[in-house]
């Protein structure tokens, strides 16, 4: 797999089919929101030898001092081949993240890859706050 951050290459149809229909975070996210979230942020794009794309990653950054990793994914049928440790050595590498003070990111069921590459529980858990709307995209397609 190779990856990119060139958005014209980025798989637009396949990122939102998979997030708004198969991820756990984002289910009924609208194309449009989808297309604006990916021109605001820095996307990695994970890509088979025929030019597929089989994975996506985004980082939402100043690019000097805080990041935020999200919407992670491998193709269901592309899993256990290690895209996952290729696309997140990737995003980690990339010249515009290195020095962050704070580098973040929100997962339920990949903890043990992501502590590998350091990420850990916040170290002052009480100092964190969000405003958290889970199933924001179904409420507003009804």
């Amino acid at each position: 797999m190779h990856i990119s951050t060139e958005l014209e290459l980025m798989d637009i149809p396949m990122i939102h089919h998979f997030l708004s229909t198969a991820s756990t975070w984002a289910i009924g996210i609208p194309l449009a929101t989808v297309e604006r979230s990916l021109q605001h942020s820095l996307c990695f794009g994970g890509f088979d030898q025929n030019g597929k794309q089989i994975a996506f990653a985004r980082v939402v950054s100043d690019r000097a001092t805080f990041a935020y990793l999200m919407d992670v994914f491998v193709l269901p049928e592309q899993r256990g081949q290690g895209h996952s440790k290729t696309l997140l050595q990737a995003v980690l590498d990339h010249p515009e993240l290195q020095d962050l003070r704070r580098f973040m990111l929100a997962s339920a069921n990949a903890r043990d890859l992501y502590q590998r590459y350091g990420f850990s529980a916040p170290a002052k858990p009480e100092a964190l706050m969000e405003i958290n709307r889970p199933g924001m995209y179904q409420l507003k397609a009804t």
